[in-house]
Formats: C-alpha cells, structure tokens, sequence
C-alpha cells in the first residue's frame, strides 16, 4: 500500500485524483484546503487561485442553472487600512474594519469561469511600520507553549535607499541542464545584471563539476562590463558535465570576502543534489561564525525540479540570512528568478536583531537567522516561547548610509487569526530541513506531529482522503492524514470498507542523487504509477483506440451540437461506460481535453 497512489500530477500544475466507483445519482463534492503563500511586489500583496474550468465540464443544455461564488476574508494582521488595488471579478464589499474587510462575489454564468481569480491588496503606510501578534496554543495542542509573530513592512520604495549590492551568481550547468532550463536562467540572468546600478559590483560562476569565472575578482556593473558579461553567458552555458556546489561556493565566498558598505550576496541556482550538502551547510555556517570584521554574505538558493534537494536549499538560505523559491514548472523559472533577485537586491535595512527577548523560555524562531529587510518581501518573525512577553519590542539594524536604525513594535493579543493555520507548512517546512541537517529522529518525530495536527502532509507523513455516506443532518468529515485505525461503512444494510485514497505527490523528497548523476532533465512531476488499467491497457488495443477517439473529447463536442445528437451521444458514452472504456480512455489520452 506504501506505493499505492490515488492521486499524482498529471503535469506540473495538474494534480489527478481517482474516484472509486460510486452509486448512481450520488451527489459528489469535494473540499480543498491549502496553504498559499501571498505574492509581494511594488508594495502590494498579490493572490492568485485557479479558477478555470474546461469547457466540458459545463452542463449540456441552456436551461440548467450554472453558479459562480467567491468569498473572500482578509486579515492583514495589522490595525492600518486595506486598500484594495485590483480584482480579477467584480467583488462587492461586505464590511470593512481596520486591517479587515469581507467581499464577495456571485453570479449566473452561462458557462463556467475560464479565467483566474485574482486579487491584490495594499497596507496603507509610507513609512516602515510593524508589531507583534501573540496568541495561546489551541487546546489539544501537543506545543503548550505561547505562539509570537513579528512582522516588518519596508514602507514606500520612493523614501528610503537600498544597500549597494555586490553579488555573485553561481549557476549550475550541469548537462541535466540542458535545453529549456538553462535557456530560463540564461534569460532571467541577463534580466537582472541590466537592474544592477553603476556603483553595484558583480561576478558569474558557472558550474558542472568544474567552476568558470567569468572575471578573477568583482567587476563594476557599467555598460560595457554588463555587455561583455551577456557575451560571455552565452558562450559559457552549455550544459554539460555533472554537479559540484562546493567548489563554486567557496570561490564566490571569496570573491566577496573584501566587501564594505554593501550587502554582499550570492545567488546560486541549480537543479540538482549533491551528497556534501550537509558539509556545505557546515561550512556556511563556521564562515559566517568567524566572519565577524565584515558583513558576510546573505545566500539566495533557486532550485529546479524535484531532482534538487529542496531542504538542502532552504537550510543554506536560513543559514545565510538570504532567501529561497523553486520552480516546479520550467515554464516559471525566469519570472520567479527575477522576483527573487529582486527580492534579495533590495535591501533597505541589514543587520537585524530583536532585542527584548532575552527574558522568555524555550524560544524557537522561525527562521533562526533572522534574514534583511528588502523592498521586495516584508519581514516576517514567527516562533514559540514560555514566559511572559513584553509589552513592546525592540528591533535594530543598519541603513544603507550606515546609520543606525531603530523601531520599537506593540504587542497585541489575535483573536480572529489562527496563527498556527498560517505558519503550519512554514514550520513543517524549516523543522523539516533542520532535521535533515542534523540528521534527528527527534526533529522527525516533532515533524510528524505537526503534520498530525495541522492536516498539513510532511516527508514522514503521508494524506489519504476517506469517502465517506454524508446523512442528512450529519456534515461529512474533511480530509485528514492517516493517524488511526479505519472505520467501516454501512450502505443499504452492507458493511462495506470505507474506500480509502492516498494521494501522493504532496511532498519534495530529500533530492535525487542517482538522477543527479545521471544528469536526468529537471523532473516537474512524480512518475505516472504504472499499476492497474493504465499498465495493463497501454499495450494492448484498448490504448489505441483511447489515443484515436476521447470520450472527454466527445462530451466537449456534445456541448456544441443540439439536443437530438445529444441524448445519442450521452446513451453512447452510458454504453461505454458500462465496459468501463471511459476510465480507460480518461487515463491513457494525450489530447488537451485534460488541460
């Protein structure tokens, strides 16, 4: 049953679940709950859901009522107010608090949504402004201790300076590489040396097992250095060879050790993992120890596919007081590195450090190396602790004139978020890449807890949806993951078992060094299982006949012919589907009728 998989990913932003077969005239719904994290960009928070639907699913015929509704709460956490910059559908205010509001949405469609839902949103504030929340543990919480968020909002763009930047790229071009992933970085590299200003320095590091400087020491981003930059990119990317992020690392270590009056920074991108990973976090983290006469340098990580150890990549981003983000669908690999280059090039205050909590018990931050303050992403502190928190906080650090800076933050107590529903995956996350590191079943075992009682899937759990009869007064339960003994169902007198799915694809893994080493192209989705009709139907006739004539491509033709060819078609598919032909079909076809 371990390898067993109900659900996977079809592709890289298409997720599949098998349903059982079910009775006839069933009502079948199902309740999605996901964590998401807010998009931040030119001070706006930006969301976005999937909110299109193929045409085939719409109800053949005019006269079936189709309906459209979103409801949408905001807490920004904060007490300024929301200011709403733009919607994707036409949303309607319900109420409206400081820091809150309530909109919705509800409509009669002929057809269903083909496009997106949207929606961004702004703190009104022009100077830099934060607090901290607390809140008590939920009552069979296994954590008795006392949850803390500390936020930080870097204000308007326009009133403060950002640090000089002095950065090191440092890209894998392994041969796994090849093809549409480097071409992504190769454009999104050049995207962002032409951001860089003429006092910025820089340097490029490409790596397969060997590592190629573009330049022996910092260059200064003027024109002519950039063009000549650009020249050499294209020259120099060519994937080959295998993968070797030490070598690389402690060149840009280096290059970057004289930097003054800056935020040194290194930006490595790869797709791939390696077996030294926790002796490079080691080293990471006795040179930034040592390095105390000079700033040391913040590490952005960017990892590719799911070949890469993602754990590694954000432990090495925490260690380095930087930033992480990963492209699971090659298509996003430009955009989300420009938004994290943007993100780690904008610093507007280094050097942070919370003071006034000395005095608590049992602390635990997340992250424990608390990162810059940039333009492009608020700041945000989240932890547990014991002891009684004080009434202010006092945050520190430096400004790009090298002055020094200073905020003190109020407290207030939450009562309308649920904090551990916001920070759940963060700290499963970073637990998670801690217990890698130091290899503990310890942080394992706490892992696993938090994933138990936040319903949230981890390395070491996995979900499983259970089907279950709704009654008529009875609210079905949700999906939880797998923790106890199965029940059974009754059905018209028979006790039957309560079908079971399990759903994998909802965890990252630790990298693939053996894919690695064979230099496999970035994997953007688990593998297709192979078990059951699938395998047994590919190679026989049934899988031709499913790649020559869709059933899902027939319902999408039925919606554009009248209502005679119709019922013909619907009696054929009903045949059809006594042989089970629709399955079949569903499983092997390769047109766009899925998409």
């Amino acid at each position: 049953m371990a390898k067993a998989r109900d659900g996977y990913y079809l592709k890289s932003q298409i997720y599949i679940i098998k349903i059982p077969q079910i009775r006839g005239g069933s009502i079948f719904s199902v309740k999605i709950k996901w964590s998401q994290k807010l998009l931040f960009h030119d001070g706006e928070f930006c969301l976005t859901v999937p909110f299109c639907f193929p045409s085939y699913v719409n109800p053949v015929g005019s006269k079936i009522s189709k309906k459209e509704k979103i409801f949408l709460k905001l807490n920004s956490g904060t007490g300024n107010e929301v200011l709403c910059k733009a919607t994707s559908h036409p949303l309607k205010g319900l109420t409206r608090q400081a820091g809150k509001l309530s909109l919705s949405y509800e409509a009669e469609v002929s057809t269903w949504s083909n496009t997106d839902f949207s929606f961004s949103y702004k703190v009104s504030s022009s100077e830099l402004f934060g607090g901290v929340l607390l809140q008590s543990p939920f009552l069979r919480d296994f954590d008795e201790r006392e949850i803390f968020c500390l936020y930080l909002y870097p204000g308007n763009y326009q009133d403060r300076k950002v640090f000089k930047k002095d950065m090191v790229f440092v890209v894998d071009i392994s041969a796994s590489m090849k093809g549409s992933p480097l071409q992504n970085v190769k454009n999104a590299l050049l995207a962002s040396l032409f951001k860089f200003n003429q006092q910025d320095t820089f340097n490029i590091i490409a790596f397969n097992g060997e590592a190629y400087l573009f330049s022996p020491s910092m260059v200064t981003a003027t024109k002519e250095a950039i063009s000549k930059a650009s020249k050499w990119v294209e020259t120099t990317f060519i994937a080959n060879g295998g993968t070797n992020i030490m070598l690389p690392l402690t060149q840009a270590m280096t290059l970057l050790r004289k930097s003054s009056h800056s935020v040194p920074l290194i930006f490595l991108v790869t797709d791939g993992a390696v077996d030294d990973g926790r002796e490079i976090c080691e080293f990471v983290k006795s040179y930034v120890t040592n390095g105390q006469s000079v700033r040391t340098p913040r590490i952005c990580t960017f990892g590719i596919g799911l070949y890469c150890n993602h754990y590694f990549l954000q432990m090495l981003a925490e260690i380095g007081r930087g930033h992480y983000d990963a492209a699971y669908d090659l298509d996003t690999i430009d955009s989300r590195m420009q938004r994290l280059f943007s993100t780690a090039s904008s610093v507007t205050v280094a050097d942070i450090t919370v003071k006034s909590l000395e005095g608590l018990e049992s602390t635990e931050l997340f992250p424990i190396h608390i990162p810059d303050l940039s333009f492009g992403s608020p700041l945000i502190i989240s932890g547990r602790y014991n002891g009684t928190f004080p009434e202010l906080v006092r945050v520190t650090g430096t400004l790009s004139d090298r002055t020094s800076f200073e905020v003190d933050l109020k407290v207030k107590r939450e009562k309308d978020m649920h904090l551990t529903n916001v920070f759940s995956k963060r700290h499963i996350d970073l637990v998670t890449a801690r217990a890698w590191l130091l290899e503990s079943k310890e942080l394992e075992e706490k892992v696993t807890k938090m994933s138990f009682q936040n319903n949230v899937p981890s390395e070491y759990t996995f979900m499983e949806m259970i089907l279950v009869k709704k009654d008529d007064v009875k609210k079905a339960p949700d999906n939880f993951l797998l923790q106890k003994a199965y029940s059974s169902l009754s059905i018209k007198g028979l006790e039957l078992e309560i079908p079971k799915l399990f759903l994998g694809g909802l965890s990252h893994g630790f990298g693939d060094l053996k894919a690695t080493a064979e230099n496999l192209p970035p994997a953007t989705k688990e593998a297709k299982p192979s078990e059951g009709l699938l395998g047994k139907a590919a190679s026989t006739c049934c899988g031709k006949v499913a790649n020559t004539c869709c059933c899902m491509c027939l319902l999408q033709t039925c919606s554009l012919v009248n209502d005679s060819c119709t019922i013909v078609c619907t009696q054929i598919c009903a045949a059809l589907a006594c042989f089970e032909l629709i399955k079949c079909c569903i499983e092997l076809c390769d047109c766009d009728c899925l998409q």
